[in-house]
């Protein structure tokens, strides 16, 4: 059975989701469709305070900072914190959408996500995605004209649309058969949930 997991390059929650998922879903007998979201295009939907991670007290910050950096100490994953927080994620996310698209999409999201928690690459500029996608022995001048193109936009935000038609509205989100599961706390519960449906 495939599950979905959903997810953007800027979230901490879902690089820590990132690392973990594969081995649960070997350990259910699962397959993961790795599902590129714009998280932008989701928070602007929302009302008023659009991201609470960016827009959170300093209080709220500083917990959350915490969390991830337990998550990672309880998990054995390795953190670094990105000079720049949240980077921006857009030409990575397009280029992950067309890594997806032709059956690559779970290695180059794995060398993005560690690119920026664990290398603090900036994964904003192009040479550092072009390197990414070379990463996976992939051409990168080739897939990059093909995330920048406006087929590959239109067709990446119809898939975003699709996301948020089906009530996914944050990342880490894992969808199994009609059912969400949001957080990276919610994973052992997805792949329960997964067991249930079988």
């Amino acid at each position: 059975m495939q599950i979905q997991f959903w997810f953007d390059f800027a979230s901490p929650y879902a690089y820590v989701a990132s690392e973990r998922i594969e081995t649960l879903a070997r350990s259910h007998g699962a397959t993961v469709d790795w599902c590129p979201l714009l998280l932008g295009v989701v928070l602007k939907r929302k009302s008023a305070d659009g991201s609470p991670f960016q827009r959170a007290t300093e209080a709220e910050h500083r917990y959350r900072r915490r969390d991830i950096e337990r998550l990672c100490i309880r998990n054995g994953l390795p953190l670094v914190w990105p000079t720049g927080f949240p980077r921006g994620s857009l030409l990575a996310m397009r280029t992950a959408y067309v890594a997806r698209e032709q059956g690559w999409g779970r290695e180059f999201a794995n060398q993005v996500f560690r690119a920026n928690f664990v290398h603090d690459r900036d994964i904003a500029k192009t040479e550092v995605v072009a390197d990414l996608i070379e990463a996976c022995k992939r051409p990168s001048g080739s897939v990059l004209e093909l995330a920048q193109s406006e087929e590959n936009k239109k067709a990446f935000l119809e898939h975003v649309e699709q996301a948020i038609a089906r009530g996914i509205f944050g990342v880490p989100t894992v969808v199994v058969g009609d059912e969400l599961f949001w957080g990276n706390d919610k994973l052992e519960e997805a792949f329960e949930w997964l067991e249930r449906e079988r």
